[in-house]
């Protein structure tokens, strides 16, 4: 019999339990990146009572996660292991490589709750971890979740049942290759010269390529230069005085298309009526808002071309029918304003603003959870978030609420959003007793080592706080002043309240 679980189903602090003959054999594998990982769970396994085949690596040496993801799904698939567990640095290539084997049914698991279900819900037999997201405590606890909970409901098993029978027809698996002792690395530094080399003279004999951003020198950051052709008045990092016809096209590019880019330019370099349009959620979450209002709010974001209109969640359908067809997209908040939300209610809040029509989610964190140094709490409520957030194809931004916090509690704040898989951290509510500054911008993209967006919201009066804003690391504003901003007259525009 297979180990068991004391306690429910539901339960996440298992009491493995192995078989009695111990004869249940786990295979083990990672590439260089998990190998650390890989081999603090093998003792871990191995003190459970269960028997470990170990397919590799054997070492941190650079090799392809494939190779040793598929020797390891060959041994469950074949029977010579009852269950399978992959190391990488994220999981998602070991994921995907396990499940081209015939009968494995491979799910990677970010935590417990994830765990748990992959077992009772679709019966996995491969869990693939990330080791880059992970710890080793929580990374135990998700093995010790995949080796008890078992697939019971009928309903369940039906469905598993139906992804079996996709292996239907599909040819037999060729034997797979003995994954190598010594693997060599992936490529050397010569290669890697070379590549660049290649590179270089691509872009050199395609210019249109860079399409006028040129590389900086810090990471992150790109600057901007105009059509060589035209004259430019002025100096700056960026788009210097040139007309918006000249580098709008260029800026709304790199700020759209580009993750991870940050704009560096010098105030009042250039007109950005146009430009910067695209960056602005155009906000009002004043409590005594009409529908009238939020009808107006549609109305002057589809004129201007804001990136979004940021409403609360009762208003969000009628918002996305005001918006059909239209580029804005709906924003809306999530345990708003105080964050002190239980997690369930914040998901069930979410789930129903996607289906409402929502696309972008703007959290609250459990601010006082966090000052109290509990920083799992901080995480997995994100993390809840950040899930249903990626399953509805949506965005989320975690607000921190910067006024209230410390500089060390800002920076343990945008560190969970990132292990999270958050999109944004964002500074402010703008209900509470003060909102973005330059400084705490700055900062907020430096903890998130510029991988995630930064929204300042909360102060944004005008262009030059933006400017500011955009410098210092902002890829996102929200304001209630976007009109202003942006130079756009609309007919009838009263909006505004909330940033």
């Amino acid at each position: 019999m297979p180990p068991t679980m004391s306690g429910t189903a539901g339960a996440h602090t298992p009491r493995v339990v192995p078989s009695a003959s111990m004869s249940q054999r786990v295979v083990l594998a990672s590439d260089h990146g998990g190998f650390p990982l890989k081999e603090a769970l093998k003792k871990h396994v191995e003190s459970k009572g269960f028997s470990v085949l170990d397919v590799g690596t054997w070492s941190k040496e650079s090799c392809d996660y494939p190779v040793f993801a598929r020797a390891a799904a060959e041994a469950v698939g074949s029977g010579k292991a009852w269950r399978g567990i992959i190391v990488d640095g994220a999981g998602i290539g070991s994921c995907m490589t396990a499940n081209k084997v015939k009968g494995v049914r491979a799910g990677m698991a970010f935590n417990t709750k994830t765990a748990n279900n992959a077992r009772e819900h679709n019966d996995a037999n491969v869990l693939t971890l990330g080791a880059g997201y992970l710890g080793d405590d929580e990374a135990k606890a998700i093995v010790d979740v995949f080796l008890s909970v078992e697939c019971t409901v009928d309903r369940h098993k039906r469905r598993v049942a139906m992804i079996d029978a996709l292996d239907s027809g599909r040819p037999a698996q060729a034997p797979p290759p003995e994954p190598p002792r010594s693997p060599p690395p992936m490529a050397t530094t010569a290669d890697h010269g070379q590549l660049v080399d290649t590179i270089v003279k691509v872009l050199q004999s395609n210019p249109s390529l860079m399409s006028g951003i040129v590389a900086k020198g810090a990471p992150g950051f790109v600057e901007m230069t105009c059509n060589p052709n035209k004259s430019c008045k002025g100096k700056g990092d960026c788009c210097v005085s040139c007309s918006v016809n000249e580098t709008g096209d260029n800026l709304k590019g790199m700020l759209g298309g580009i993750s991870g880019t940050r704009l560096c330019t010098e105030l009042g370099a250039c007109d950005i009526n146009d430009t910067f349009a695209g960056i602005i959620d155009h906000t009002l979450l004043k409590a005594n808002a009409t529908y009238a209002d939020i009808d107006q709010l549609c109305k002057e974001a589809a004129k201007c071309g804001f990136k979004s209109v940021c409403v609360n969640p009762i208003y969000v359908k009628r918002a996305a029918e005001a918006l059909k067809g239209q580029s804005p997209v709906v924003c809306t908040v999530i345990g708003f304003p105080l964050g002190a939300t239980p997690t369930q209610i914040k998901v069930l809040e979410a789930r129903r603003a996607l289906r409402d029509g929502a696309k972008e989610l703007d959290m609250v964190i459990p601010i006082g959870a966090l000052k109290s140094g509990d920083h799992k709490y901080v995480y997995d409520d994100i993390r809840a978030l950040a899930e249903v957030a990626r399953d509805g194809r949506a965005i989320l931004k975690v607000i921190i609420e910067t006024a209230l916090l410390t500089d060390e509690e800002k920076v343990a704040a945008c560190v969970c959003a990132k292990r999270a898989r958050a999109h944004f951290v964002k500074t402010s509510t703008g209900f509470s007793t003060g909102g973005a500054t330059v400084e705490d911008v700055a900062l907020m993209a430096h903890a998130v080592e510029y991988e995630l967006e930064v929204k300042a919201s909360g102060g944004v009066r005008g262009k030059d706080d933006l400017l500011k804003m955009v410098r210092a690391g902002a890829t996102r504003i929200g304001a209630s002043v976007g009109l202003k901003i942006a130079g756009c007259v609309v007919p009838g525009a009263a909006s505004g309240g909330g940033y």
